[in-house]
């Protein structure tokens, strides 16, 4: 686990990068808070908790989350996980989950994407290795705007090694 725990005085923001998928809801929700190019790029006191939270939950991954300090309330997943193949890509599950790692450790989370295509390097979540394998299958369409790591939405994500937020 890589989880790197951004700490503010109402609310912590943590972000794993190996479960990223590069959507970039979290940079064009609050562009305030998440910033590619700065140290750190997680700022949770930049905006209202409140606010905070929803865009957190817009992570499909799970990669970023958060605990609040204020009295608001933490996530709650759903007791129930749903699982919704998304076209020619991962198995977005989403309620309380537990996931085994492959060294045998367990992470519960509310959100993550699965990888389907069998090419991931980090299973069993997507790596977005789906995007140079072609890998086709059926399934739902996820939105996915142009943001700092996906500079056109229909391309692929930046590359992994080139993103800033690798060793932060």
């Amino acid at each position: 686990m890589t989880r790197k725990t951004y700490r503010g005085d109402r609310i912590d923001v943590s972000f794993d990068f190996d479960l990223c998928i590069h959507v970039g809801a979290c940079l064009l929700g609050l562009p305030g808070v998440f910033e590619l190019g700065r140290r750190p790029w997680v700022l949770p006191d930049a905006a209202d908790p409140d606010a905070v939270a929803e865009v957190v939950t817009r992570c499909p991954s799970g990669a970023l989350q958060y605990q609040r300090h204020d009295g608001g309330r933490d996530e709650q997943p759903s007791a129930t996980a749903t699982v919704t193949p998304l076209r020619d890509g991962p198995l977005l599950v989403a309620g309380r989950i537990d996931v085994t790692r492959e060294d045998g450790i367990i992470e519960q989370l509310p959100r993550a994407t699965l990888c389907r295509c069998g090419l991931s390097k980090n299973k069993p979540f997507c790596d977005n290795s789906h995007l140079p394998g072609e890998f086709t299958a059926p399934g739902g369409r996820i939105h996915i705007s142009r943001s700092p790591v996906r500079p056109r939405a229909t391309d692929r994500p930046i590359p992994r090694e080139s993103d800033p937020r690798r060793d932060h």
